[in-house]
């Protein structure tokens, strides 16, 4: 079932619309986006354990778009790697919990991250290190999609095939909207699926926010094939109408009114 993941997705995006407003910081709209994907992963498919958060046979995990943080530390906190506490110290000074993804004394993140293009290399190093390894653990990755723009990605997408990474899944938080404008009138990505398909991956289709598509798609494992492509379409802004398809989101904060109402349609949604 996945109500479980439901539940999740609408607590996270609570606590990150509460995160980003406290404290006048960006990307909400990126984080809200993604925020069932992250949801599925951690309520249902990534083998973790939170109170032994460097266990050698977890799932590894890495937020390439490490500039919607608050959403990934939300997920880290209700799977219970660290208390509320830290929520609420978000980007304050001497936090923790930087406003770009870092793993320093942050248990639950494996890199830091926020540098636009480095997340697929990076997971490609883990997934070839656990290939060789033979282990048994499993690489996710979270792309955005105007980082794909970056020269650096379609490396590392020769490299996965080229070395077998049947371990590493990829997701391309698909919203359409990046920093400047829309993907298409930016650096137009199309056709974005058969790309990956050319270069050798296993690519899978879905809803971003169908959480019984992605649950299905993130639980195909096959070690010896071919790394797995999930293209997400999603949207930013994702559960708070008035945030929804709006650039101006990947920038702003919400006032305290409009915290009222983000959480007032999160809840109800």
């Amino acid at each position: 079932m996945t109500i479980e993941s439901i539940a999740f997705s609408k607590r996270i995006r609570a606590h990150a619309l509460r995160m980003v407003q406290r404290t006048n910081s960006s990307h909400i709209g990126s984080g809200l986006s993604m925020a069932d994907i992250i949801s599925v992963l951690y309520a249902k498919v990534m083998q973790v354990r939170p109170q032994e958060p460097d266990w050698a046979g977890r799932d590894r995990f890495l937020l390439s778009k490490g500039h919607a943080a608050a959403m990934l530390y939300a997920a880290l906190h209700e799977s219970g790697f660290f208390p509320q506490d830290w929520l609420e110290r978000y980007c304050e000074f001497g936090s923790p919990l930087a406003g770009h993804v870092t793993h320093c004394k942050v248990p639950g993140v494996e890199a830091s991250s926020g540098s636009l293009g480095h997340g697929l290399g990076l997971a490609c190093g883990m997934a070839l290190a656990g290939k060789v390894d033979k282990a048994s653990w499993r690489v996710f990755v979270v792309l955005s999609d105007g980082e794909c723009d970056e020269g650096s990605i379609w490396e590392a997408a020769m490299f996965a095939p080229f070395h077998k990474l049947g371990n590493l899944t990829a997701i391309v938080d698909y919203n359409k909207i990046q920093s400047f404008g829309t993907v298409a009138e930016v650096l137009d990505l199309e056709p974005f699926a058969d790309k990956w398909r050319a270069f050798g991956w296993q690519v899978t289709e879905v809803d971003g926010h169908d959480h019984a598509a992605l649950e299905a798609a993130l639980a195909t494992r096959d070690f010896n094939g071919p790394p797995h492509l999930i293209l997400a379409h999603t949207v930013k802004g994702k559960g708070v109408s008035f945030m929804e398809n709006k650039l101006m989101w990947h920038y702003k904060s919400p006032s305290p009114e409009q915290l009222a109402e983000a959480l007032k349609e999160v809840e109800a949604g």
